[in-house]
């Protein structure tokens, strides 16, 4: 249950402290400033029904800054597009890859006028390489591939990063021919990375906890299986360990990690263009 991913209702959205926003209420389980009393609010209600929310966000996030260092550093991955950030956050995507090498190039996209702002007032790149963005709609992907080609150049192995942002696709707009359809537009050797909110471990809680967030927040979102999250990689080669609880995905040596938790994480790789 995190931020909003590029998402449109048809008009812009307006500023409204009053009004739980996704990418605030993200926010606010982070530990960050960046939120409002309503947010606050909808976050605290949310806890009420699964306390291990924060938990949760936090090992997502942990996760983001795992798989962009092992594909920057192991799959020598130097173009990263991000869609759906959030607001600004330690360990943003291109401060990771960035760090690993300098001429790293990151796209953030995202269609709230919120996080977009934040975005570029506090992200800039190293001089070294870029960073940018754009206004786009995950439910358009050829749109958000189009206009990223400013900035990345897909001949070339790239990585997507759908970090907790699918569950805001509900079925019927079809998430796994999103993840699809901007598969065909990566070159052999590419990835795409995703983490997805479940409630498998805890179906009433989380049930109850996904029921508050979207009677206060005006972002749908919804809990999938192991199984749904699985098959949105199609028939793309997982990389080792496949999908697994996002903590579980390639924690630092040594580092004990729990095997249950609200949120699964899997990366693919593109063995050959569309596929």
């Amino acid at each position: 249950m995190t931020h909003l991913p590029g998402t449109n209702t048809g008009t812009e959205p307006r500023f409204d402290p009053l009004i739980a926003h996704p990418a605030r209420v993200y926010n606010v389980w982070l530990g960050g400033k960046d939120n409002f009393a309503a947010d606050r609010w909808a976050a605290q209600q949310v806890g009420k029904s699964r306390p291990q929310v924060i938990a949760g966000a936090r090992a997502n996030r942990a996760f983001l800054a795992r798989v962009v260092r092992y594909l920057a550093s192991e799959r020598g991955i130097r173009q990263f597009l991000d869609i759906g950030p959030g607001l600004p956050a330690p360990g943003n995507t291109h401060e990771v890859a960035q760090a690993v090498d300098p001429r790293c190039r990151v796209v953030y996209a995202d269609s709230d006028p919120l996080v977009l702002a934040h975005a570029r007032a506090r992200l800039p790149s190293a001089p070294e390489g870029a960073c940018d963005y754009i206004a786009a709609d995950l439910r358009n992907p050829g749109r958000i591939v189009r206009k990223a080609r400013s900035t990345l150049d897909f001949s070339q192995p790239a990585a997507v990063l759908l970090v907790a942002v699918l569950h805001f696709i509900p079925d019927a707009e079809d998430p796994a021919g999103i993840v699809e359809e901007l598969a065909e537009a990566l070159a052999p050797g590419s990835f795409i990375a995703i983490s997805h909110l479940t409630a498998d471990n805890a179906p009433e809680q989380v049930t109850s906890g996904v029921a508050a967030y979207n009677s206060l927040v005006p972002a749908g979102i919804t809990a999938r299986t192991h199984s749904q999250i699985t098959a949105m990689f199609g028939r793309l080669s997982l990389v080792p360990p496949g999908v697994v609880p996002v903590d579980g995905w390639r924690p630092a040596a040594g580092r004990q990690h729990p095997q249950s938790g609200d949120m699964y994480a899997g990366v693919t790789m593109i063995s050959r263009r569309g596929r």
